[in-house]
């Protein structure tokens, strides 16, 4: 091999492009790679933060649908509880309302009986007042006064 002046030359001028590579292209270049790596990093860590705030997020909404979910069955019980305590009032009540009525009705039904009794016991004595004074308005005589008294058992 011969080494001459084309090759010393084409050395030289390869030299000086490295130079002026690694001096003028290089750093831009880097700092170009440097910042896109960056970016990607920062892009990564962002999706990172955002998956476990997600997650987070997530486990607050089941914690609290969780604890709607209990209290909206809290106050289903308290609601079935408050209708059946007003039903069993209201039953009572009812009960008691219809107690008073039935009392009510029997005491009328008695006072009813006695003046009936009243009223016919005064029909009886009127009718035995009216029998007595027939009798004694005309003589004594056995087949009048059975006649009489058989007028008084049609009238009773």
């Amino acid at each position: 091999m011969n080494i001459n002046a084309t090759l010393i030359l084409q050395a030289i001028v390869f030299a000086i492009l490295v130079w002026f590579t690694m001096r003028y292209i290089w750093p831009p270049l880097a700092k170009a790679l440097d910042e896109r790596a960056q970016k990607i990093a920062d892009g990564l860590a962002a999706a990172d933060r955002a998956k476990s705030e997600l997650a987070t997020a997530n486990k607050r909404v089941e914690e609290q649908l969780v604890a709607t979910r209990e209290e909206t069955t809290k106050r289903i019980a308290d609601a079935d509880k408050r209708a059946l305590a007003i039903v069993e009032d209201a039953k009572r009540r009812a009960v008691e309302e219809a107690a008073k009525i039935v009392a009510d009705a029997k005491a009328e039904a008695d006072q009813q009986v006695v003046r009936a009794r009243e009223a016919l016991r005064e029909q009886v004595a009127v009718l035995a007042v009216k029998g007595a004074e027939q009798i004694l308005r005309r003589e004594v005589n056995a087949g009048v006064h059975a006649e009489l008294l058989a007028r008084l058992k049609t009238e009773l």
